[in-house]
């Protein structure tokens, strides 16, 4: 088992407004992972129907705590194939505001969505992101299928840009030593 516990990672990389995320799930899985802090191992969740997959790699910000009592949701956009289980630094450059209803209760569940980064490089893994309706829709399709075989409703309150993923972001951090001064 790591020695790390990867939801206690930073937040962001030192001085600037890249992320760090932690990979779940990869692009094409049909099996969910998720991180279990206790254990500080990864646990298969939830096997999707034969035929649905996820369209990209799926994970989360650490050191966050969104609505639904879990670390902020994020899917990294790209043609990499990025593993369960690794950190890749990334750029959000939009996020999905949403909510989710299960049992009556109505909880909060935005999706970050991010670009990953080469490390050494700090250049996009992909020469240029087209993030157009079609591809919402597709994200917004997903989310809806998705939550469905969950017996949960998805509702999206709004897409935005950059500005608003990193608010969403720092409002959603969990510890002061995390947070880091904001850097235009």
């Amino acid at each position: 088992m790591p020695e790390t516990n990867l939801s206690a990672l930073p937040t962001f990389e030192t001085d600037s407004n890249l992320i760090n995320i932690v990979i779940e799930t990869q692009r094409g899985s049909g099996t969910k992972m998720k991180y279990d802090d206790h254990l500080r191992a990864f646990r298969v969740e939830k096997t999707l129907p034969l035929g649905m997959v996820f369209p990209f790699a799926f994970g989360f910000v650490p050191s966050t705590k969104a609505g639904d009592g879990d670390p902020l949701d994020v899917l990294v956009m790209g043609e990499a194939e990025l593993p369960w289980g690794g950190i890749v630094l990334g750029n959000a450059i939009a996020v999905m505001e949403c909510e989710q209803r299960a049992n009556g209760k109505t909880e909060r569940n935005d999706r970050v969505i991010a670009v990953p980064l080469d490390f050494k490089k700090r250049q996009a893994m992909l020469p240029r992101i087209i993030f157009d309706n079609t591809l919402r829709h597709a994200i917004i399709d997903f989310f809806i299928k998705y939550n469905e075989l969950q017996r949960k409703e998805f509702r999206v309150l709004g897409f935005h840009g950059q500005q608003n993923a990193l608010e969403i972001i720092r409002d959603n951090m969990v510890s002061a030593k995390t947070k880091i001064k904001r850097v235009s």
